[in-house]
């Protein structure tokens, strides 16, 4: 899947919600939701509302941290940070067929999701950003060489998807290194037209398929 992962994200003039619709707006297809400051029931209400808008345009929700809530809205499935419940806890939530990504910022992290049958794994950080309060090493782009030859090596086959303060600009080195797709957030929000910011993402991201 050469293609975006958009994680939602709020600043001072546009809401989790909006963000939503913005990239979706864009042509997106996949949208992460993640409120890490949240209570359940706010991140709840806003998953309910964010499948609606997911479902309209035909695209894959995926809830952040919470396997439960991605169970009761229909959400396409969960995304897991380090910390967060394992994939295997999370796929007796689950229904069949539901997506499992994880976080991964070492190769020790990649066998482990790997181990576990996640369906992707976030890479990361590609460099510093703001919307992480705990931030593991920044990998760059000779990083994730690095991992992406050893997972040729063991062989891993699973999509890897780079994520961490990535930019328009960065995507043909991150593609080149090996990823299956990227995940942008603030890039895309901060741009003068986030709309047109995330359709140019994904015509680029489109021209590693033809």
């Amino acid at each position: 899947m050469k293609d975006l992962l958009f994680i939602t994200h709020q600043t001072e003039h546009i809401t989790t919600l909006e963000s939503v619709a913005i990239a979706l707006a864009g042509g997106c297809r996949h949208i992460q939701l993640r409120m890490k400051e949240a209570t359940t029931e706010e991140v709840l209400h806003t998953a309910i509302r964010a499948q609606v808008l997911c479902i309209e345009s035909q695209a894959n929700l995926y809830i952040n941290d919470h396997p439960t809530i991605a169970a009761q809205v229909g959400a396409a499935g969960v995304h897991l940070g380090k910390s967060d419940m394992s994939p295997r806890e999370a796929r007796r939530i689950l229904s069949r067929g539901s997506i499992i990504g994880g976080t991964a910022n070492t190769f020790d992290d990649i066998l482990s999701l790997a181990a576990q049958g996640v369906d992707y794994i976030g890479l990361g950080p590609f460099r510093f950003t703001e919307t992480k309060s705990v931030l593991s090493p920044t990998l760059g782009i000779v990083g994730y060489q690095r991992l992406m030859h050893q997972c040729k090596e063991h062989p891993i086959h699973l999509p890897v998807i780079a994520i961490g303060g990535i930019t328009y600009e960065d995507i043909p080195a991150v593609m080149a290194a090996g990823m299956s797709g990227v995940a942008i957030s603030s890039a895309i929000l901060r741009a003068t037209d986030p709309i047109a910011e995330t359709k140019k993402i994904i015509h680029l991201l489109h021209t590693y398929t033809q």
